[in-house]
């Protein structure tokens, strides 16, 4: 009778059964202390919501105070012989519970903008999405082509690959005002950022990946004969297919790392504007239903896109995740 195998064994792949186990604690776990410590009392609760405010008139019942500043109010009305103030104990207001950002998810996509020119937020969604779409589009038409030559023939990659690495450590967000002066303030520097975040981390790696293909095949396609652009589209780029697709699933979630702080440039726009505006007016269950929106939205396409490389490479084995 066969064994399941064991869950800690080195580079041993796990039971259907045991990777579903682990996917759904990787979840339940962080939504479980986040849970106890919206819930249970003990753990943290370093603030006071007023439930009455007794003999203190600037107290208001729903008021968030600090429990030094609470137990003060309350040690001078004990004074004062007078009513004292009632409170239980509370996470800060930048910490809502799960049920209030539970709520705030459904809400705000039911709830109709305030303002006429306001966006609903599934059309600041949309937008977003447009942004992230176009930007790495536009990095992998160049940025692609570019790694695999790279990869493939080192003359180009002594051309390229020293001012790239250079490159890729200025930080995409500084060439914000830039943007917007030869692009304008609507899209066009928004786009860009996403461009530069992802195209020339998206050359480095991609060249990388070329350089990883057996050698063997290469030299086989030249004994054989192979001209350079047969070499190229014959081997080369069918030998990298899925370890490229790979790569570029995994920096898809690069491009929306910078969303937000592209979208901060020029006009406020898409989830970046619906995240600002509720920070500002305190409203956090908003800005934590808003972040989980784009976590569901990157996670789900990855699946998609992840389900779709089975489909299309069918002979790679699955890997095996450390």
């Amino acid at each position: 009778m066969s064994q399941s195998p064991r869950w800690f064994a080195v580079r041993q792949a796990l039971t259907k059964k045991q990777v579903t186990t682990l996917t759904l604690l990787s979840f339940f776990l962080p939504i479980l202390l986040w849970s106890l410590v919206s819930y249970v009392p003990f753990l943290w609760h370093p603030k006071v919501e007023i439930v009455e405010s007794g003999s203190i008139t600037w107290l208001k019942p729903g008021m968030l105070v600090d429990q030094e500043v609470f137990a003060e109010q309350q040690r001078l009305a004990t004074e004062q012989e007078s009513a004292l103030p009632q409170g239980t104990g509370a996470n800060p207001i930048y910490l809502p519970a799960p049920h209030e950002v539970a709520i705030a998810f459904y809400a705000a996509f039911a709830t109709e903008p305030t303002r006429s020119s306001e966006q609903w937020l599934h059309e600041s969604l949309w937008h977003s999405i447009q942004i992230i779409f176009w930007g790495f589009t536009l990095s992998s038409l160049i940025g692609v082509p570019l790694g695999v030559l790279c990869g493939t023939y080192v003359a180009i990659s002594r051309l390229h690959e020293p001012f790239i690495e250079f490159f890729r450590y200025l930080p995409a967000p500084a060439f914000g005002a830039l943007a917007v002066a030869i692009l304008g303030i609507h899209d066009g520097p928004k786009i860009a950022i996403i461009f530069i975040g992802t195209f020339f981390q998206q050359v480095l790696i991609i060249a990388n990946t070329t350089r990883k293909l057996d050698v063997a095949l290469v030299e086989a396609a030249l004994t054989l004969g192979a001209k350079k652009f047969q070499l190229l589209f014959r081997v080369v780029i069918p030998g990298i297919l899925p370890d490229l697709y790979r790569d570029q699933r995994i920096l898809l979630g690069w491009a929306w790392t910078y969303l937000i702080v592209a979208e901060l440039i020029g006009t406020s726009s898409g989830i970046t504007w619906f995240i600002t505006q509720q920070a500002r007016y305190k409203n956090f269950d908003n800005v934590y239903a808003a972040i989980i929106m784009i976590g569901i939205i990157g996670v789900v396409s990855d699946i998609l896109l992840a389900k779709l490389g089975k489909r299309l490479f069918p002979w790679e084995k699955e890997q095996v995740k450390a």
